[in-house]
């Protein structure tokens, strides 16, 4: 599968890029990150990517002309132009079912913001599909962009050692929360393995599990989610 990343901060990727499963991914070329400068692509000398916004207000706002020629350059490097992403406040929220349909790409480009975010224009132009990680505030869309490589390439195959990790996880089910792991010592400061865990007993092990996901989502509030909720909120960069 393949990512470009199209940033003004590529560099902050780089240790990001050489650890863990991501880096062994890569290594096998199950997994293949391109990493974009958008200011590469600025009409002028000084390679300027922003400018004041019309109407007045603080901070910058990123031009449309760079980010087009940024996006139609990337996207021409392949015959697939793939599925264009763009980290954004208005997005649809980021949930496992989300990932999963992301992860059937076999190309996934991720636009990330800056500043005060993208000339309107970016969006109603490039038609991106516009994705949010959360209800806070990063400084820019870099982190967002990580958290979307992160979660997708889990789907990959190979890239996990045992397949069967992505079914049973949190939020593979939608709005279901893993039940709780338990490994060596049996004891420890008097916090003791479940017996259940214990017995052998694989039908009793699974049903323990199933109640304690359960309880765990019921506590975590996520029975009262409902799928496709509006998140207006969500903010993966600065305004």
């Amino acid at each position: 599968m393949r990512f470009d990343v199209l940033t003004l901060f590529p560099d902050l990727f780089q240790g990001y890029l050489t650890q863990s499963l991501l880096k062994l991914a890569i290594q096998n070329k199950l997994v293949q990150i391109n990493l974009w400068n958008i200011r590469d692509w600025a009409a002028d000398k000084h390679h300027k990517v922003d400018d004041r916004p019309f109407g007045g207000g603080p901070g910058m706002v990123l031009m449309a002309e760079p980010l087009f020629a940024a996006v139609e350059a990337v996207q021409a490097k392949e015959a697939e132009p793939g599925q264009l992403i763009l980290l954004t406040p208005a997005g649809e929220r980021l949930t496992q079912p989300l990932v999963r349909e992301l992860s059937e790409h076999k190309r996934l480009l991720l636009l990330c913001g800056r500043y005060e975010g993208f000339d309107e224009r970016v969006r109603l132009g490039l038609k991106p599909r516009e994705v949010s990680i959360g209800d806070f505030v990063c400084n820019g869309g870099e982190v967002a962009a990580m958290v979307v490589i992160d979660t997708v390439i889990r789907y990959v195959p190979g890239v996990l050692g045992d397949p069967e990790s992505v079914t049973e996880e949190s939020h593979s089910d939608p709005g279901q929360l893993e039940y709780p792991q338990y490994t060596r010592p049996r004891v420890f400061r008097d916090m003791a393995v479940p017996e259940v865990l214990l017995s052998g007993d694989h039908e009793a092990v699974a049903r323990w599990r199933r109640e304690q996901s359960l309880a765990r989502s019921a506590g975590a509030g996520w029975n009262e989610t409902k799928e496709g909720e509006s998140h207006a909120k969500s903010i993966d960069g600065p305004r």
